[in-house]
């Protein structure tokens, strides 16, 4: 199965925050690859957890998805 994976990575207050929407997952680090490879990492073992209880079915259309975008959205409350 090939995965096609977003990761969205943004500076926080004490740290770099990483999210992948698909998969429903953030992780964070000192640096923006810090954060980013930790997110791999969560990304792997929640793959292999799903696998593992039957229901990697449930994520594999997003996740295998090759066609999405990303866009900003400005609100102000």
């Amino acid at each position: 199965m090939k995965l096609n994976l977003t990761a969205v990575v943004w500076e926080g207050e004490r740290s770099y925050i990483s999210k992948c929407p698909e998969l429903g997952i953030c992780s964070f680090g000192a640096t923006p690859e810090e954060a980013l490879d930790r997110l791999e990492e969560a990304a792997w073992r929640y793959l292999d957890y799903a696998e593992s209880r039957g229901i990697i079915a449930d994520v594999e259309s997003a996740a295998s998805s090759p066609h999405k975008f990303a866009s900003m959205m400005e609100m102000v409350r």
